[in-house]
């Protein structure tokens, strides 16, 4: 890529200083709110484009890790437990449930691995709102001292982790194994490639993401049922960010999420529900008119050696 190289890595790294900047020059809880929200649905994004993008295994059930995350989160932060424990413990709970979770269904291919783990998430919803039905709150205490700052931060950092360790991994020897599996798994194979290891490596790591971003949105929300948390959006809502963005690449999730955001919240002040077709509408368009997603436009600009697609 010659000497353009790391323009893309020193972009990103500039970006995060000057987000970083954001609650010092803006008091506007608004847009810190707005920024907040697309740092968290740019990091699932990037935890679902990990094994769907560039693991090639397309999970419905992406939820489930998430919900777990924040759930297990929530309750031992709420219980009593430091946030940063509560957090971790909550992020080993998801990387265990992948690999519960995908030693068997990863012997399932194609549509009935994407079935299989669409109905581990429902089950799991299900579940939870039959066990938990009420409404998890924070107490007066924690209510009292709530501010969005940390909050923010807390979304920049998993942001900025989740995003640095793709990159990292989109060139590493593992990482280009995953990628001979998704090409062609009997290649691999035959190549010395251990292609259950590879999908299952990457279904863990997948989900203790998912899982850490899960306990992010456990320490942002004031209330919410425990059982929304496994709700499918989880699921697709990544899902659609990174194919607007440019599914298996590492900054296809951050434009996509960007755009997804903005374009969501324009036509829902404008639109009413009436901006859930609209909105449905011009994403298939965009699919259609760019397979590739925002990153083929980019490719198609020349600028794919500035902002390499790093596919692996």
């Amino acid at each position: 890529m010659g000497g353009t190289a790391p323009a893309a890595p020193l972009v990103f790294v500039s970006a995060i200083a000057l987000l970083s900047l954001l609650p010092v020059v803006s008091a506007n809880q608004a847009i810190l709110n707005w920024a907040f929200l697309v740092l968290l649905y740019a990091a699932l994004a990037q935890s679902w484009n990990l094994l769907g993008g560039f693991g090639g295994q397309v999970n419905l059930g992406h939820a489930a890790f998430f919900g777990l995350g924040a759930l297990v989160t929530r309750r031992l932060w709420l219980g009593g437990l430091p946030f940063g424990a509560a957090l971790l413990l909550g992020t080993l709970a998801s990387a265990g449930m992948g690999v519960l979770v995908g030693v068997p269904s990863l012997r399932l291919r194609g549509p009935y691995f994407a079935i299989g783990t669409l109905a581990v998430a429902e089950i799991l919803r299900i579940t939870v709102g039959n066990a938990l039905p009420q409404v998890s709150v924070l107490p007066a205490q924690a209510l009292a001292t709530y501010t969005l700052v940390p909050r923010y931060y807390l979304s920049l950092v998993l942001a900025a982790g989740i995003t640095a360790a793709v990159w990292w991994l989109a060139r590493s020897r593992i990482g280009y194994g995953i990628a001979a599996v998704r090409e062609d798994e009997g290649v691999a194979e035959a190549i010395g490639v251990n292609a259950f290891r590879h999908k299952l490596g990457a279904f863990v790591l997948s989900g203790c993401f998912a899982g850490l971003v899960g306990g992010e949105f456990a320490y942002y929300h004031v209330s919410f049922y425990p059982s929304f948390a496994f709700s499918p959006l989880w699921t697709f809502d990544p899902l659609l960010i990174t194919y607007l963005g440019g599914v298996g690449t590492v900054w296809g999730p951050l434009i996509g999420a960007v755009f997804f955001l903005s374009l969501r919240e324009a036509l829902a002040l404008r639109l009413g529900e009436l901006h859930l077709l609209v909105f449905g509408l011009l994403f298939i368009a965009v699919v259609v008119a760019l397979p590739g997603g925002f990153m083929e436009a980019v490719r198609a600009k020349g600028f794919e050696s500035k902002m390499p697609n790093a596919r692996v």
